[in-house]
């Protein structure tokens, strides 16, 4: 199985560094996407909690990169699961303004497309999870010829991330509302 899930599962292991990291630089997006899906979010110790659960985002995703296997694989598959039922709830209640900071842009919200996304990312954790590496950074992929197999492996990881990163963050901000509401002095013409 890690032979066809592993640039997919490297893809969605990253993206956990890559989208924790802003929520723990600021966590503040996050605490009002979640208080806007309904959920109640403490003043005080709100922001610190957020950040702590960014922090814990940030090194499962290290961690699955580091060590693929059973347990990482869980943990990410746990992760996606818990990203795509919040995705689902908000976009349930009519959506919110804002995003969650994931990718440090304040104008990113949830989409249909971020819900496929991450359930998507949720079913490959399952599936390495089900049946994990036995050994990852040794042996075939490591020993191919100048490092071939373990090169297209993190190329095809960085390339997944990058589309499913512009899925997310990019494409919600081309939408004719998303348009409209960035440049709200253009005139028709």
């Amino acid at each position: 199985m890690w032979d066809a899930l592993a640039g997919p599962f490297l893809a969605v292991a990253g993206l956990l560094v890559v989208a924790g990291v802003p929520k723990v630089i600021d966590p503040l997006p996050l605490v009002r996407a979640l208080r806007s899906a309904g959920f109640v979010v403490p003043p005080g110790p709100g922001a610190a909690l957020v950040r702590l659960f960014a922090v814990g985002e940030v090194v499962v995703g290290v961690w699955a990169v580091v060590a693929p296997g059973r347990a990482s694989a869980a943990v990410v598959a746990a992760a996606y699961l818990v990203f795509t039922l919040f995705v689902g709830r908000v976009l349930t209640r009519g959506g919110v303004l804002g995003s969650c900071g994931c990718f440090g842009k304040p104008d990113t919200p949830a989409t249909r497309s971020h819900l496929v996304l991450t359930a998507a990312a949720a079913l490959v954790a399952v599936a390495l999870a089900a049946d994990p590496p036995s050994a990852v950074w040794s042996g075939a992929a490591a020993n191919a010829p100048a490092g071939a197999s373990l090169v297209t492996t993190v190329a095809l990881a960085v390339v997944i991330a990058g589309l499913a990163w512009m899925v997310m963050a990019v494409l919600p901000t081309t939408t004719a509302t998303a348009v409209r509401s960035a440049n709200p002095t253009r005139m028709k013409g």
